[in-house]
């Protein structure tokens, strides 16, 4: 039998999924790979084992879960997990058969996974005779789990576009100038956000123009524990003595200025979070895509009433036709701010229409603030 929530007497299983969240965000967030948590209940809604998932490779976390159990003690119970469990065989084995497997009686998940191979888990479930419930705080999960769903729904990397200007969106004085538009804590803010993507792209402009390490690195300059991807987009020749060559990760160098085919290929990678910060014409070309799933803007308190600006032309025309965003925090680090935004609803550009930028992707330029 499949239901789609909870009812009034299921207090255990909300207070398991809830749990089984906070355990899935132990998990890392980059990789092909979502967060997922899970919770393994007695028939009196007790939790008797827990587990989740810690990357690539790594047991999955409804198997995380029953490893913790001695043999045949996990007869009976219920696993609460986060995400629909998966129904293919990848780096590890189907969850689906290992919870068929060891006497699981009824599943209970928050969000169905979207995939096309991994997907089909609760029916697998159902003809297996397991009770299966599902959306159990789905609205929470599936906010937790947001850049990863849009990525395997869209078969492409979850865009998250970053810039950093003034207060009156110059991202470099007149003279070309532009360090430091922003203070310290701003800065390492944007090494964090590196360090939690896969991949960072900017144009072969920022590259011959800057030379940037493209590294995510501590407060004291020291590299990170893990290192996005160092992505290239454009079609000049990148020197071998550029400091991006020798990232710790191969840099990925591709000519193609078709974005959806890059974004095409980054996901073939196992990318599925994209940080851009390449300039004004790169940042330019992705909105005017549509293809930018979340702002990351740097502000910083100065104004410079000239030049270049943090955002390039957008074909914009009239005040109608305005990409629309929604603020989705504003944070104070030191004397400047992030603000985080998504396109609002009513913004969204067609994917049917055309981008219009202003010059070719490899003539961008300034990095702003890396």
């Amino acid at each position: 039998m499949t239901t789609t929530g909870p009812t009034p007497a299921d207090e255990a299983t909300v207070s398991a999924m809830r749990h089984a969240l906070s355990l899935a965000s132990r998990g890392p967030v980059w990789g092909p790979n979502p967060q997922v948590g899970c919770v393994l209940l007695d028939s009196e809604g007790r939790r008797v084992a827990e587990g989740w998932h810690r990357g690539a490779g790594s047991a999955h976390a409804e198997v995380d879960a029953l490893a913790k159990l001695e043999e045949g003690a996990s007869a009976g119970l219920t696993a609460v997990v986060t995400l629909e469990p998966c129904n293919h065989t990848g780096l590890t084995g189907p969850c689906t058969e290992a919870l068929i497997a060891a006497g699981i009686t009824r599943v209970v998940y928050a969000v169905a996974d979207p995939g096309a191979a991994s997907g089909g888990g609760a029916e697998r479930l159902r003809e297996a005779g397991i009770e299966v419930l599902g959306g159990v705080l789905a609205d929470e999960v599936e906010e937790a789990l947001h850049p990863w769903l849009t990525a395997v729904t869209r078969e492409r990397p979850w865009v998250t576009l970053k810039w950093a200007s003034t207060l009156d969106g110059r991202a470099a004085a007149a003279d070309g100038t532009s360090q430091w538009i922003t203070g310290a804590a701003a800065r390492q803010r944007v090494h964090e956000q590196r360090a939690a993507s896969d991949a960072i792209a900017v144009g072969t402009g920022t590259v011959l123009s800057d030379d940037p390490s493209l590294t995510a690195r501590g407060d004291a300059g020291e590299l990170m524990e893990h290192q996005p991807v160092p992505v290239i987009i454009g079609e000049r020749l990148v020197p071998r003595s550029s400091r991006v060559m020798h990232h710790p990760k191969p840099a990925i160098v591709t000519a193609s200025r078709d974005l959806d085919a890059v974004l095409a290929e980054l996901y073939g990678r196992g990318i599925r979070r994209l940080y851009v910060e390449g300039g004004p014409t790169l940042a330019s070309a992705f909105i005017a895509s549509g293809l930018v799933d979340e702002y990351a803007i740097y502000l910083g308190a100065q104004l410079l009433g000239s030049g270049r600006s943090a955002v390039a032309d957008l074909g914009v025309a009239t005040i109608g036709e305005a990409r629309r965003l929604e603020i989705t925090s504003v944070e104070q680090l030191g004397g400047d701010l992030l603000v985080s935004a998504r396109p609002a609803s009513t913004g969204r550009i067609s994917r049917n229409e055309p981008a219009v930028v202003s010059g070719e992707l490899d003539q961008q330029y300034e990095r702003g603030d890396g």
